[in-house]
């Protein structure tokens, strides 16, 4: 048997190679990417290594066939990574990465990084110019094994180096605008930089802080510099009260009956029942009933007791969903019923469908999803992401006292459109709970203008 190898820029390159040298019955063993020259191991040209054979007694030469008859009719299959170079413009779109790079590195940087980025997009330009090979009209017959097995691999080999062509680009404009974002935000007025780290320190996704930067830039103020830092915070508090107005919850309405209240174990969802009822007691002079079903925790069940002495407020304890019905209509004498669902672990969708089943199975009203601001915001996302497939959207956020951080509130609001009804800050019941405000959340998050 005879082996040789080849080292070819794409496997259909060698495809004429082998039939010159070894012959039309050449088989393919094996093909794989290899690197090779470059400089101190930078630079290095990516090309195929294909390892073909002939056994020994048909190693002779073949005769040479006419050019229009090739050893294989090889339909070249659609390339995307070229398709994609194609509708950038393989040479412009070339200049433009080198032009972003040179404008944010170093000059030794600018020249390797553009060199890179002109090797990955010529590679892909340089595919598109492959021959394809088109068999002459022939007598139909069946398709020997080699053949076969030769053609399946090569779609598979350039199937290989298409996807990696694909990423090499994807990831060339990533870092490239990535380093050019940097440069803008070095390069940005003082006043600017101290807003964006202030919302830095509270945890604001990078999102947010870029898209607030772009509306700033836009405004006639961004021409002058944002000279005046008081102006900056006033334009920034403007926007983001802009962005947050419509995720107002009007909260419990005078017309409502039934409410109901899930979250997470030890989120404050029993003492935010409290002041809410408190507040519709004592200020709507609503006539409140409760029911709890979070039974699994009994200091849960006497937590609620002790507040329903203490505001006269009637209460119901459920053991499983078949004794709800039971328990409204023990209340139905009453204008507004709040009802606890048990703290369970939210982020197990299991748990969430149980709840949701129970709910579903009730008298219509507003559901509330509680959530602390204590808790970390991973968690949080999590457990909004698990809810709202179930339509609850309508949120509490409570312990807004024990933390300094409020970027966690317009994180999750944009991102998930939460309307936020309430935020509790504190033990008092009913004092410690007041309604969402866009203007003060806004003012809290943003604080005292920084100075330059």
């Amino acid at each position: 048997m005879r082996v040789k190898r080849y080292v070819v820029n794409t496997v259909s390159e060698a495809l004429p190679l082998i039939r010159s040298e070894l012959g039309s019955d050449a088989v393919i063993l094996s093909t794989k990417d290899v690197k090779i020259g470059g400089f101190m191991g930078m630079f290095r040209k990516r090309r195929t290594e294909v390892v073909a054979a002939v056994e020994a007694e048909t190693s002779k030469p073949n005769k040479p066939r006419p050019a229009q008859q090739p050893l294989l009719h090889v339909n070249k299959p659609q390339r995307p990574a070229a398709s994609a170079a194609a509708a950038y413009g393989a040479s412009s779109e070339t200049g433009s990465m080198r032009a972003a790079a040179t404008a944010v590195l170093d000059p030794l940087e600018a020249s390797q990084a553009a060199e890179r980025a002109a090797f990955v997009l010529q590679a892909v330009a340089a595919s598109d110019n492959e021959p394809v090979f088109n068999a002459a009209p022939v007598v139909s017959q069946p398709a020997a094994p080699a053949a076969t097995a030769v053609t399946a691999s090569v779609q598979r080999s350039e199937s290989e180096l298409e996807n990696k062509l694909t990423n090499e680009i994807r990831d060339m404009k990533e870092w490239i605008m990535k380093l050019s974002k940097q440069k803008a935000i070095d390069t940005q007025p003082e006043a600017l930089r101290l807003l964006c780290e202030r919302l830095k320190e509270q945890e604001v996704a990078e999102e947010w802080i870029d898209k607030l930067r772009d509306e700033l830039n836009e405004l006639p103020e961004a021409q002058e510099g944002w000279l005046d830092v008081e102006v900056v915070w006033q334009r920034a508090a403007e926007i983001l009260t802009h962005w947050l107005k419509s995720y107002e919850h009007p909260g419990i309405s005078s017309t409502e009956r039934n409410v109901y209240f899930v979250g997470p174990t030890g989120v404050g969802k029993t003492t935010t029942i409290a002041k809410l009822a408190a507040e519709q007691t004592l200020k709507a002079g609503k006539k409140v009933g409760f029911i709890t079903s979070d039974t699994y925790r009994i200091a849960a069940v006497d937590q609620l007791r002790t507040y329903a002495n203490i505001l006269n407020v009637p209460m119901e304890v459920v053991f499983s969903p078949n004794e709800v019905p039971r328990a409204f209509s023990q209340l139905e004498d009453k204008d507004l019923i709040l009802m606890d669902t048990a703290g369970r672990n939210y982020r197990s969708e299991l748990h969430v469908s149980e709840v949701n089943s129970m709910l579903n199975n009730q008298q219509p009203g507003t559901v509330f999803l509680v959530m602390s601001l204590t808790g970390r915001t991973s968690d949080m996302r999590i457990i909004a992401e698990r809810f709202i497939p179930y339509g609850i959207r309508q949120v509490i956020f409570t312990k807004l006292d024990e933390t300094a951080v409020y970027g966690t509130i317009m994180n999750l609001i944009l991102e998930y459109e939460l309307q936020t009804a309430y935020v509790t800050s504190g033990q008092t019941v009913p004092d410690d709970i007041s309604h969402f405000s866009a203007d003060d959340y806004v003012a809290m998050l943003l604080g005292v203008p920084a100075h330059v």
